[in-house]
């Protein structure tokens, strides 16, 4: 199950960087915002389950098991945090207080990321 699982992703992100890379807006500018908050609720669903049938701590043995652990633990601290710097300036332009959400992506990783990421989208549109 959890191979089906994380070639279903990889499968998606796939997609993803396709319809990306395309430039087509395929959703209207009011609504851009639900697709990554609907990514946070349904990672945060998975990671709940995840953490309740194996331990709120059980990704730290994963990330430090191996090289191949740590180089993916240094991979999502990379990516969360060019991300976060890439998203930081959109948030102040809308007037959202950083140190909350960045707390948020510190505890949470993509969760609070996609979170983060659909309130600067939602205030972006409000105010257009």
């Amino acid at each position: 199950m959890t191979t089906i699982f994380a070639l279903a992703a990889g499968a998606a992100f796939l997609v993803a960087i396709v319809l990306i890379a395309g430039g087509r807006d395929m959703l209207p500018r009011a609504s851009r915002w639900m697709a990554p908050a609907a990514l946070s609720a349904a990672f945060a669903i998975y990671s709940t389950v995840a953490a309740l049938l194996e331990g709120p701590t059980g990704f730290w043995p994963e990330h430090t098991r191996n090289l191949w652990g740590n180089q993916i633990w240094f991979d999502l601290l990379l990516a969360a945090g060019v991300a976060c710097a890439a998203i930081a300036p959109r948030a102040r332009t809308v007037g959202m207080s950083l140190l909350p959400w960045l707390l948020l992506v510190a505890a949470t990783g993509s969760i609070g990321l996609c979170a983060m990421f659909a309130r600067v989208l939602y205030l972006e549109s409000a105010k257009a």
